[in-house]
């Protein structure tokens, strides 16, 4: 992270909303607690391929209970939500944080192993789902969604169900993929998200992922909110 008699020395009102604002009461916010938005941080700056800041960033996250498993599932899962070059670039942040804490494999998730269980009609009814809108032009698309992503990568227990999905929908926002917020915020919602919270990831986000960002998603969020059973 630069340091703030760097920033001053090009942006001091920059530096002064830092402190002021994100800093000072962005991150003491009790709406969303440190680990969530230490995760909720990271995932936008890993899907942002913003590399500059995130070395500060993970090493918060671990000061902040974020295990370094949870870590290493949260880039993992990123590939496939952002992109893979987007992931490959956080490796090296992650891999000097790591070597700075003493982190080594032991501590990580193992490429394959245990899953969590499936929810099968869930699972049968969203490819099902799936398969007869996209079947026909991009088989291979229908494909890798069924058996990597949803009967894999989201069975992985290295990251509680919760928590992936709030990578996912803070990684969705970031990027202002608005058309695919709903379904995964109500996944998120699903797996113990609160509305709660959700409103909070926006505010978080609309630091780390601007205000545009933020307010596009917003229609969104609250649809899904106040369509929910109370």
């Amino acid at each position: 992270m630069l340091k703030s008699e760097d920033v001053r020395a090009v942006a001091p009102a920059l530096e002064g909303y830092a402190q002021k604002f994100v800093l000072g009461d962005l991150w003491k916010r009790p709406g969303l607690s440190r680990r969530d938005r230490s995760i909720v941080t990271v995932a936008a700056l890993v899907a942002r391929d913003q590399t500059v800041e995130l070395p500060y960033y993970l090493a918060l996250a671990l000061d902040n209970g974020v295990k370094p498993s949870e870590i290493s599932e949260i880039i993992t899962h990123l590939a496939f939500y952002t992109g893979w070059a987007n992931a490959m670039d956080a490796i090296p942040a992650a891999r000097e944080v790591f070597k700075d804490r003493n982190i080594g494999v032991p501590e990580l998730p193992p490429a394959a192993g245990p899953q969590l269980p499936l929810d099968e009609a869930a699972e049968r009814q969203r490819a099902t789902r799936v398969g007869e809108q996209f079947g026909q032009i991009t088989p291979s698309l229908v494909q890798y969604t069924t058996d990597v992503l949803f009967r894999d990568l989201w069975l992985r227990p290295a990251l509680a169900p919760r928590d992936r999905s709030l990578v996912t929908v803070s990684a969705l926002i970031a990027t202002g993929q608005v058309a695919q917020i709903t379904y995964h915020l109500n996944r998120a919602m699903d797996n113990g998200l609160t509305p709660d919270e959700a409103g909070e990831v926006l505010g978080h986000l609309a630091f780390y992922a601007g205000w545009p960002n933020a307010f596009s998603a917003a229609p969104v969020v609250k649809d899904v909110i106040e369509k929910r059973p109370h």
